[in-house]
């Protein structure tokens, strides 16, 4: 489990301090803008309420606590069901990217209400309106990693047979 919690506090760390240099260092936060190379990536400040793309986003301080609890609800299990089930290295890595990104926007819950997304990409004329962050990427890898390297394989076959 030190690989799952190593590559969860090395994601946690990036996605914080990536936060802390863009929005108050660059001062985005005031500034709501900035092309860093146009047209295919700029920071745009978002503080996202609700989860992916602002879904189930309110003013409400209740949706706030609910988030708090369900992220930290789902790395607890997802950190208990790794190191039950014994799996590879790789659903090891997965788990942490998960875990670190999910408690990297705890913490902007908690400190702010929201989570702080910055992160825009766009090409080929299509613009895309929504903005991300370090730790949406390591959530998002860190899921697709669970599915795809904790499926079950088949158990390895005995060379006796069971007679009936």
């Amino acid at each position: 489990m030190r690989r799952v919690a190593l590559i969860a506090l090395l994601t946690f760390l990036l996605d914080q301090a990536s936060k802390i240099a863009v929005v108050w260092g660059l001062n985005l936060a005031e500034r709501g803008e900035i092309d860093v190379v146009p047209p295919y990536l700029s920071f745009h400040m978002a503080w996202n309420r609700g989860v992916n793309f602002g879904l189930g986003s309110s003013t409400g301080d209740l949706m706030r606590w609910v988030l708090v609890a369900l992220a930290l609800g789902i790395s607890a299990w997802v950190w208990r069901w790794i190191a039950r089930e014994g799996h590879g290295p790789w659903a090891r890595a997965s788990a942490g990217l998960l875990i670190g990104g999910a408690l990297g926007n705890v913490v902007d819950r908690l400190a702010y209400g929201a989570v702080a997304d910055f992160l825009n990409m766009s090409c080929c004329g299509i613009e895309n309106p929504y903005a991300f962050n370090v730790a949406d990427i390591a959530i998002f890898l860190g899921a697709v990693g669970l599915v795809l390297f904790t499926a079950e394989s088949p158990k390895p076959r005995s060379g006796r047979r069971k007679t009936p």
